[in-house]
């Protein structure tokens, strides 16, 4: 199959190298120079190049406005009728259904695609994905999610992919705020975080958090992760906004928006979401740290 796929960084990179593992033609674009090269991938000069031809085109950016932007100045034009537009981004289910409309007036089909299980996940081929989108669609592209990840689950109509994503990950912020505080609590009471955080691994408070991301990002200090802490922050407002807009009141997911807010105004840009952990810290006083 030929396949075009924009976005090739620490998700997109090694999804693109397994399905061209798997036999298929990919043709790769990003704006980083070699980012195709790098991964065994036919490089496009531009997204519309990496479309041209192509039975489907996967994108992997960092919001639904990106993806809204590429499909508006290039794909829509250059995409034939008849393929598919697959977008594993964690975004905006409302921009998605907008999106979808537009590539709808030139002929072409959407599913939103997007992924659980971070940047190891990706390399490793093992991640989630949550789907939304017509059966006969979503048919045609069960081999090439099944090369990158796996666990596939159809969520609903258009959209619904976006929407479980959003779900999932205000989940997981929640979890990273509450862990840290209690775990704090327990450090100035006399507690061993790495031993706190190995009973929680066994216990009833594990979670991803916990699981993947304590011991290996946090107790040990190097706050490396990949993923960004403004690209969670998108994933809580978003989640907050689905429950505004079905009239829903939602104090702890509000609260939580604020917090994330604050440490990204504090923090800067391009921190690691890990990093949620040391504005805490400075908030609450204590490190999560052995000492």
């Amino acid at each position: 199959m030929n396949i075009g796929f924009i976005g090739l960084g620490v998700m997109g990179g090694p999804m693109a190298g397994h399905l061209a593992a798997a036999g298929h033609r990919v043709r790769g674009f990003d704006l980083t120079p070699g980012a195709a090269a790098a991964r065994g991938l036919e490089t496009a000069e531009s997204a519309a190049d990496a479309a041209r031809d192509a039975d489907v085109v996967f994108t992997m950016l960092p919001h639904g406005g990106a993806v809204r932007g590429v499909v508006e100045e290039s794909l829509a034009g250059a995409m034939a009728p008849g393929a598919l537009l697959v977008d594993c981004s964690s975004a905006e289910p409302w921009l998605t259904t907008g999106t979808a409309a537009l590539l709808e007036a030139r002929g072409v089909g959407m599913v939103d695609a997007p992924v659980s299980g971070a940047g190891w996940g990706a390399e490793a081929g093992e991640l989630v994905f949550m789907c939304g989108g017509a059966e006969a669609d979503m048919a045609r592209i069960a081999p090439l999610l099944d090369a990158m990840g796996r666990k596939t689950f159809h969520v609903g109509p258009l959209g619904a992919g976006h929407a479980m994503k959003t779900i999932n990950n205000v989940i997981t912020a929640m979890a990273v705020v509450s862990t840290t505080e209690a775990m704090l609590i327990g450090k100035a009471w006399g507690l061993i975080p790495s031993v706190m955080a190995d009973v929680l691994n066994v216990s009833t408070g594990q979670s991803f958090w916990t699981t993947e991301r304590l011991h290996q990002d946090v107790l040990n200090r190097k706050f490396e992760d990949g993923f960004k802490l403004e690209l969670m922050l998108k994933d809580v407002r978003i989640a907050n906004r689905l429950g505004r807009d079905q009239g829903l009141d939602l104090p702890m997911l509000a609260l939580g928006e604020r917090l994330w807010e604050q440490a990204d105004r504090d923090l800067g840009p391009a921190r690691a979401v890990t990093e949620m952990v040391r504005w805490c810290e400075t908030q609450i006083g204590g490190t999560l740290r052995d000492d």
